[in-house]
């Protein structure tokens, strides 16, 4: 009885996606830190420990959906930095790092959105979901990502930096585009006219293992 009812009051904290946008960027920030307290608490205090692992990961999907919304239509440019959206402009590498520190995850923000993408992909994705692509068709890629499963995935290309959304057959690459750069951060097919289609070397690292999210709950520094 004690398991359902931890079970119960996790899954009250998992937002529904798209529901975020009816509150400030700021106030809803302030609801995901009190949510990634809350589940550091119930982990400490759980004897079944994986079932919290299970719904603080539901937990990190949902909400990083929704982060995303609120950076689409933020301007690209090479030098942006903005850490409001819709505000100002944003480079890919900071794009990265402003979302995963306001999902709540304590890394080096300005450190690794200077950083080569391969060098925060291997510090947060384990290596077992790691993944490298020279030279090969987006539909080789497609696969791999299928067989990986439902999740989201950091992505490293040859001179660009994002993610990509697998929903079950529906794929996304979410970025702020330089081939758009008024357009911006913005969702896409991996078959659109982007640098994931046109790169030559792809590195992908599926985020949110139990590693990753026992991190995120004691807000372990990387």
């Amino acid at each position: 009885m004690k398991g359902i009812i931890i079970l119960v009051s996790l899954f009250a904290l998992i937002p529904f996606h798209g529901q975020a946008q009816n509150k400030d960027y700021s106030d809803y920030l302030l609801e995901l830190e009190k949510s990634r307290i809350e589940f550091g608490v119930q982990f400490t205090k759980a004897e079944n420990k994986g079932s919290v692992i299970s719904g603080a990961r539901e937990f990190l999907l949902n909400s990083y959906q929704n982060i995303f919304e609120y950076w689409y239509g933020t301007k690209w440019d090479f030098n942006g930095t903005s850490r409001v959206p819709g505000e100002g402009s944003i480079a890919c590498g900071y794009f990265v790092t402003n979302t995963l520190v306001d999902l709540g995850f304590n890394i080096p923000r300005i450190k690794w959105a200077q950083s080569a993408s391969e060098v925060f992909i291997s510090k947060l994705a384990e290596r077992k979901d790691i993944k490298r692509f020279s030279n090969r068709p987006v539909s080789e890629i497609r696969k791999y990502l299928l067989f990986a499963g439902r999740g989201i995935y950091l992505v490293g290309l040859d001179q660009h930096v994002g993610f990509v959304l697998v929903d079950s057959n529906k794929m996304s690459f979410i970025h702020p585009s330089y081939y758009y750069p008024e357009k911006g951060v913005m969702s896409e097919t991996l078959n659109s006219e982007n640098p994931f289609k046109h790169s030559k070397y792809r590195v992908i690292g599926k985020l949110f293992s139990d590693k990753m999210v026992i991190n995120w709950m004691n807000k372990t520094a990387y």
